[in-house]
């Protein structure tokens, strides 16, 4: 009877068991099957959301892709007087330090003046490194602004409006016009230079430059390498003025005692900020300068002996990077007139005789009132 009991309600434990994990399975199964459902809930919506992303972004592709299609065929179609023209903000990358303080003086060309130094100083926001590998160069390009014009004001202000010579005054031809493009006059639609120069070293975030035909502050928009096999073109022709550079040379050079004794006055308050690391360097640069006849064409064509009134001359010479005002500032006197080269900090005085003999009279630091007379 005893045995019969416990067998009884040892099934009956068993079965309460199986009961028990029977329900729990079909619960977890229950929990299992939802849970199953709402992360499928939430894959079907992040798919909606990467499908319409996904949408979103290429009708943006496709909007810029129009825009940009529309601005190129407004660029190329032709724009009348009513229309506002279209501009190109371009930022300085750097701006040149150079020993040519005036337009007055300075190289019509580049490479005419070897000892003409400058040094390239890039702006904060050019990293040091994208200059690496130009020392590898011999020469370089340099785009730049001719930021002494004084017609920028007019030509920013409001270009539309704004009127440039269509011919300028060449000094080869003693005077005589040709168009505008077909010389390098600084006075342009766009006040864009473009010159050449030795590259000497590439020292950190500068470089130093030879031969170079810029005027000191000159904002620089570019540089780019001298590639011989594709920049120097082989049988180029040029017109018929151009090949006498006699022309423009002077016939002798020669310095007086009193340009000595002043020269060594002055060095010594001008060496430390000088390009130059001696008197003689600095002399042979001046030389260099004067072998040409820097003065404007209004210049050569007056009397020696007469006064010369800076304030009047055309600033249509064409054949200089940035003589396109005058040459030199004068003063007048009973034998010759004086004439005045501002590089370096100094105040060179000369003169020039009818048949191009030049005598260096002598030098004195630059003052304020010299520079604006030069300017």
């Amino acid at each position: 009877m005893t045995y019969a009991a416990d067998s009884r309600w040892s099934t009956a434990a068993m079965s309460v068991t199986l009961a028990f994990i029977s329900a729990s399975a079909i619960i977890s199964l229950y929990l299992v099957t939802k849970k199953s459902r709402e992360l499928g809930t939430k894959v079907r919506q992040l798919e909606a959301s990467l499908a319409a992303s996904l949408k979103k972004t290429a009708a943006e592709r496709q909007g810029r892709i129009r825009a940009q299609q529309a601005l190129r065929k407004a660029v190329a179609e032709p724009k009348s007087d009513s229309v506002k023209c279209t501009s190109y903000p371009m930022t300085p990358i750097g701006t040149i330090q150079s020993s040519f303080t005036t337009r007055n003086g300075t190289p019509r060309q580049s490479l005419l003046v070897p000892l003409a130094r400058a040094r390239l100083v890039f702006s904060a926001r050019i990293p040091p490194a994208s200059i690496e590998g130009l020392g590898e160069y011999s020469h370089c390009w340099v785009i730049y602004v001719f930021h002494l014009n004084t017609d920028l004001d007019k030509l920013w202000k409001d270009p539309s409006k704004s009127k440039f010579k269509a011919k300028v005054r060449v000094p080869r031809l003693k005077g005589e016009r040709v168009g505008v493009f077909a010389t390098r006059s600084p006075h342009r639609p766009c006040p864009i230079g473009l010159t050449v120069a030795k590259v000497e070293a590439v020292q950190g975030h500068e470089i130093l430059l030879s031969g170079a035909d810029l005027v000191d502050g000159t904002p620089v928009l570019d540089v780019k390498p001298y590639l011989p096999y594709c920049d120097s073109v082989q049988n180029a022709t040029v017109p018929k003025w151009l090949l006498g550079d006699n022309v423009l040379t002077v016939a002798s050079i020669c310095f007086s005692e009193e340009f000595t004794s002043t020269l060594s006055k002055c060095w010594p308050l001008t060496e430390k900020k000088s390009l130059y690391a001696s008197e003689d360097e600095l002399k042979n640069f001046v030389k260099q300068v004067l072998s040409w006849d820097i003065r404007s064409v209004s210049q050569r064509s007056r009397p020696h002996c007469s006064h010369i009134k800076t304030d009047s001359d055309d600033s249509s010479d064409s054949d200089g990077h940035l003589n396109d005002k005058v040459s030199s500032s004068s003063q007048s006197s009973s034998k010759s007139t004086i004439y005045h080269l501002l590089v370096d900090g100094l105040d060179v005085s000369y003169t020039i005789g009818c048949h191009g003999d030049v005598v260096v009279d002598k030098v004195e630091l630059a003052s304020s009132s010299s520079r604006t007379r030069s300017n």
